[in-house]
C-alpha cells in the first residue's frame, strides 16, 4: 500500500474512532437526561437495543458506500421491526395485536410527542409513548454517527444532533429540578441538569477541537510532502497561545454554567414543554366552584342529582370535587399550577400509605370541568361510549389530588368511570405543626378575634378555633323569602330551622363583617348573660374561606376544597344518601398542611340549632345630654374612600414610598435570558467586536501610509473570511485578480503606491481608500447566500493567517502575504 493510502485509511481509522466516541458519549448523556421521563427497564431495554442497531447499519453503509437513501431505508426498517417489541410492548401477541401496535407506533412518531407533555411523569411503558424515545435514540444516533463519519463541511452538524438528542430529556422532562448537591458549604442548585448541559456542550467542544486540529495536521503534512512548506519540529508559541486560549474560554464557560446559571434560577420556575401543555386555559377560564355553591341551593338545583357513587365494602369518606389553593381576596379559585400542575395520568400512579379504596362513579347532572375524585388517585378507568375521548382529555394535579375534565367542554350526562385511590390515616389537623404561610390575609375584625380567643399557634389551637367559629356561626344558604313564599327546599332536611338571611360571597369583606359582628356580640352584656354568641351567617362558602384566612394567621398553609361526603361521624354535616350526592349535599372544608407536607381537612359547617339572638344592643346613657356647637365651624374633609376587601393596614395603605418588589424577578428573568445569549454567542460575539476593533485600528492610524497599509489588510481579510484562498506569495494585484471584485486592481495600485512611492501621501486620500475598501467589503459578502455572510463575519480566518507556519532558512522563503516588494537593497535568495 503506497503512503498516501496509508495515511488516507489511518485518516479514516482515526475519525471513524473519534466519530464513534462522540456519538457513544452523547447517547449515554440522552439516556441520562430522558431516565426520569420514563424511569422503567422497558426504556433501559430500548436504549440498549436501539442505539447499537443504529450504529450497526451506519458503520455498514460507511463500509459498503451506500447512498444516503439506501442508510434511510435500513432506518426505516429497524424502527418497523423494532416498534412493537421495545417500544409497545403491551401488543407483544397474536398477529392482530402487532398490528395495532404497528399503527399505534406510526401514529406515535406524529402525536407521540403532543401525548408526552401531557402525561404525569415517569410514563413507563404506558401506550406508545416509548415511541418517541425509540425515534431519538434510534435516527438521533444514526444522524450523529453518519455526519460525524463525514470528511466535509457537514460534518460539524453532528454536534446538533447530539445536542438535540440530550436535549429530548431535559425538555420533555420534569417542571422541577433536581435536588441541590451539598459539597461542604458550598450547594450547587440543579446539579443533574446543569451536569449534562455542561457535558454535552464540553463534548461537542472537544470532538470539534480535536477535528479541526486532526484535518489542519493532515493539510501541513501534506503541504510539507509536496514540498510547499517543511514541518516545524515542535509546536510554535503561536499554537501553544491558541490552546491556551481555547482551554481558558471552556473554562469560563464551564465556571459560568456551573455556577452563575443555577444560582440566578434557583429560584425561578423551572419551563419545559410540559409547562405549556394541559388544561390551565380551561381552568383560568372556569367558574369558581365556590362562587357557584349558594345556587346548588336554589329551589330549581337543590334536588338535582348532580352524580352517583357505587362502592363497595372499601368505599371512600370524602368526595373531592375541586381543590382551590388561590385567592386574591375576592374569589377562591383553582390556579392549575400552584399546587402542581394537572397533567395527563399514565396505567397508575405511585402507591402512597393509607387506606386503598374504590368506587365507580357515574355523572348525571354535573356539567363543567371538574371531576369527583377521591383521596389521592391511584388510577382512573373511563367507560362508556366517550371513553377514549374522556380518558385523553382527563389531566390530574398530585399535589393538589384533583381532576379535571375538559372533553367537548366537560362532563355530559351517562359519563362513568372507575376510580382506585388512597385516603390518608394520619390526617389528624390538631398534631400538625405550622410551617409558615404566605399569601392573602384577614381582615382587622379576623386578626383581632384570632388574637382574643387563640392560646397558641399549634394545629390544636387550629382546630379549637375553627370549632369555637362553628359554634357561633349560623347556616344559611341564602336571603329570606318573599312574603308568603314557602321556605327553600334546603330547609327540609333541617327540623325547627328558624331562617336567617345571609348574603353570598367570600371576599375579605364579606369575611370580615363576620368577624366584626362576633366581636359585636361578644361585647352585648345580654350576650354575655344568656350565653348566646351565635352571630356570624352563612354556610360553608363563608367558613371555609375564614377557617383558611385562620390558619394562615397561625402559619398554616391552606386551602378550600368543594366536594361531598359518603359518611360522616359530624352530624351537622350532609351526606349523599345511598351514593346519590345531589345539589343540596354540596359542602367544602378546609385543608391545612404540616410542616413535613401532609394536608389535612377541617370541617367548617357552622351549627343551625341555635338561632342568633334578635334581641337590641343595649346602649349606655349619653355622658353629655346637650351640644355645645363652636362659634366656628370648620370644614370637614370627608375620608378617602376605602375598598372594603382591601387587606392592607393603615400604615400600609399610608405608604407612599415606591413599590419596587416588582422589578427584581424582571431583572432576574432579564439577567438569565442575557447570560444564556452570552454563554450560548458569547464567543461569536468577542469575534465581530474583535474585527469592529481591528478595522477600527486601522482606519484611523494616524500615519496615512500605514492606514492605507491598514485598509488593504481589511480587503484582504474580508476576502479570506468570506471564502477567498489567496496564495501566500501572491502580489496585491495577484490577489485583486483572484478576489474579482469591481474595485481590487485600483485598491492594489493604491496600496503599492502608498507604500513604495516617494510621494506625500494626505489624509484625504487614506479616507477616499477606506470609502472603496469599504464597497469591495460589502460586495465580497453579498457574493454568497445569508449563512455565507453569517460565517464570514465570526469567521477566524482573516486571524489565523498570520499564524501559519513560517518557511524554515533551509527553504527559500515566501514573500510576505499582504504582497508587498521586498524592500529595495534587498534581494529574495533562491
Amino acid at each position: 500500500m503506497s503512503a498516501p493510502a496509508r495515511q488516507a485509511d489511518s485518516a479514516r481509522r482515526s475519525r471513524a474512532v473519534a466519530a464513534g466516541l462522540f456519538t457513544a458519549f452523547s447517547v449515554g448523556l440522552a439516556a441520562v437526561a430522558a431516565w426520569p421521563v420514563y424511569a422503567s427497564s422497558a426504556f433501559l431495554v430500548l436504549v440498549a437495543v436501539a442505539a447499537p442497531v443504529a450504529a450497526g447499519i451506519v458503520t455498514l453503509a460507511a463500509w459498503r458506500r451506500w447512498s444516503g437513501w439506501v442508510t434511510v431505508a435500513l432506518i426505516a426498517g429497524a424502527f418497523a421491526l423494532l416498534s412493537v417489541p421495545v417500544a409497545v410492548p403491551s401488543r407483544l401477541g397474536g398477529p392482530l395485536e402487532i398490528l395495532r401496535g404497528l399503527g399505534e407506533a406510526f401514529s406515535g412518531v406524529v402525536l407521540g410527542w403532543k401525548d408526552l407533555v401531557t402525561v404525569e411523569l415517569p410514563v413507563g411503558d404506558y401506550r406508545n409513548l416509548l415511541v418517541p424515545a425509540l425515534v431519538v435514540f434510534l435516527v438521533g444516533t444514526a444522524a450523529t454517527l453518519a455526519l460525524a463519519l463525514r470528511a466535509d463541511r457537514l460534518a460539524p452538524v453532528a454536534v446538533v444532533s447530539g445536542l438535540a438528542m440530550s436535549g429530548f430529556g431535559l425538555f420533555f422532562g420534569r417542571t422541577s429540578t433536581s435536588a441541590p448537591l451539598m459539597l461542604g458549604p458550598l450547594t450547587f442548585a440543579a446539579p443533574v441538569e446543569t451536569g449534562i448541559g455542561v457535558a454535552a456542550i464540553l463534548s461537542a467542544v472537544l470532538w470539534l477541537a480535536w477535528r479541526t486540529r486532526d484535518e489542519r495536521t493532515r493539510a501541513l503534512r501534506r503541504a510539507s510532502e509536496s514540498g510547499a512548506m517543511v514541518l516545524p519540529r515542535r509546536r510554535s508559541r503561536t499554537d501553544q497561545r491558541r490552546t491556551a486560549l481555547g482551554a481558558a474560554m471552556i473554562v469560563v464557560a464551564v465556571v459560568a454554567a456551573v455556577a452563575i446559571v443555577p444560582w440566578a434560577a434557583k429560584d425561578a420556575d423551572r419551563r419545559v414543554l410540559r409547562s405549556a401543555a394541559g388544561p390551565e386555559r380551561q381552568i383560568a377560564e372556569a367558574v369558581s366552584p365556590l362562587s357557584e355553591y349558594r345556587t346548588m341551593f336554589s329551589d330549581a338545583r337543590a334536588d338535582d342529582v348532580l352524580f352517583r357513587v357505587d362502592s363497595a365494602a372499601t368505599a371512600p369518606e370524602r368526595i373531592r370535587v375541586a381543590t382551590l389553593d388561590a385567592y386574591d381576596g375576592e374569589v377562591y379559585r383553582s390556579s392549575g399550577s400552584r399546587q402542581g400542575t394537572f397533567v395527563r395520568v399514565p396505567s397508575s400512579l405511585p402507591r402512597v400509605d393509607g387506606r386503598e379504596v374504590e368506587a365507580g362513579i357515574r355523572i348525571d347532572a354535573l356539567d363543567g370541568i371538574w371531576m369527583p375524585t377521591a383521596g389521592r388517585l391511584l388510577s382512573v378507568t373511563f367507560e362508556g361510549d366517550r371513553q377514549n375521548v374522556l380518558a385523553d382529555r382527563f389531566y390530574y394535579s398530585v399535589d393538589a389530588e384533583a381532576g379535571v375534565q375538559i372533553a367537548d367542554g366537560g362532563w355530559a350526562p351517562g359519563d362513568r368511570y372507575a376510580i382506585s385511590a388512597v385516603e390518608p390515616t394520619d390526617d389528624d389537623p390538631a398534631t400538625f405543626v405550622p410551617p409558615g404561610a404566605d399569601g392573602v390575609v384577614g381582615g382587622d375584625n379576623l386578626r383581632r378575634w384570632v388574637d382574643e380567643h387563640a392560646t397558641g399557634e399549634s394545629g390544636a389551637d387550629l382546630v379549637a378555633l375553627v370549632r369555637l367559629l362553628r359554634d357561633r356561626g349560623y347556616l344559611s344558604h341564602g336571603l329570606a323569602p318573599a312574603a308568603g313564599a314557602p321556605a327553600p327546599a334546603w330547609t327540609d332536611d333541617l327540623p325547627g330551622y328558624q331562617l336567617q338571611p345571609s348574603a353570598s360571597g367570600h371576599s375579605l369583606a364579606r369575611i370580615d363583617t363576620m368577624f366584626q359582628r362576633l366581636l359585636e356580640r361578644e361585647d352585648d352584656p345580654r350576650a354575655q348573660s344568656s350565653g348566646n354568641f351565635v352571630a356570624a351567617v352563612g354556610d360553608d362558602e363563608q367558613f371555609a374561606v375564614a377557617a383558611a384566612l385562620i390558619a394562615r394567621e397561625l402559619g398554616f398553609p391552606s386551602r378550600v376544597v368543594v366536594g361531598t361526603r359518603l359518611t360522616s361521624s359530624d352530624p351537622g354535616v350532609s351526606v349523599c344518601a345511598e351514593g346519590e350526592c345531589r345539589a343540596r349535599d354540596l359542602s367544602a372544608w378546609t385543608e391545612v398542611q404540616d410542616a413535613d407536607g401532609r394536608w389535612a381537612a377541617i370541617d367548617v359547617t357552622p351549627q343551625w340549632e341555635l338561632s342568633p339572638s334578635l334581641e337590641v344592643t343595649q346602649q349606655r346613657d349619653p355622658e353629655n345630654v346637650t351640644e355645645v356647637r363652636p362659634n366656628t365651624v370648620d370644614e370637614v374633609v370627608p375620608p378617602d374612600p376605602v375598598q372594603e376587601d382591601n387587606a392592607r393596614t393603615d400604615d400600609e395603605a399610608n405608604d407612599d414610598g415606591v413599590d419596587l418588589a416588582w422589578l427584581w424577578p424582571i431583572l432576574r428573568v432579564v439577567g438569565i435570558a442575557v447570560l444564556a445569549v452570552l454563554v450560548l454567542f458569547g464567543p461569536f460575539l468577542v469575534v465581530v467586536v474583535a474585527k469592529a476593533m481591528r478595522r477600527r485600528g486601522r482606519r484611523r492610524d494616524p500615519d496615512p501610509r500605514v492606514a492605507i497599509a491598514g485598509g488593504w489588510d481589511e480587503y484582504v481579510d474580508a476576502g479570506v473570511d468570506a471564502g477567498r484562498d489567496p496564495r501566500r506569495s501572491a502580489t496585491r494585484r495577484e490577489m485583486a485578480e483572484a478576489f474579482d471584485t469591481p474595485s481590487g486592481l485600483r485598491l492594489a495600485d493604491d496600496a503599492d503606491r502608498a507604500v513604495f512611492s516617494a510621494r506625500t501621501v494626505t489624509a484625504d486620500e487614506a479616507s477616499e481608500f477606506w470609502r472603496i475598501v469599504d464597497e469591495e467589503r460589502r460586495v465580497l459578502t453579498r457574493q454568497r447566500g445569508w449563512w455565507q455572510r453569517v460565517r464570514a463575519a465570526v469567521s477566524l480566518k482573516s486571524f489565523l493567517r498570520f499564524f501559519a507556519p513560517r518557511p524554515t532558512r533551509r527553504r527559500p522563503p515566501h514573500r510576505d502575504e499582504r504582497g508587498k516588494r521586498p524592500p529595495p537593497g534587498r534581494r529574495e535568495t533562491t
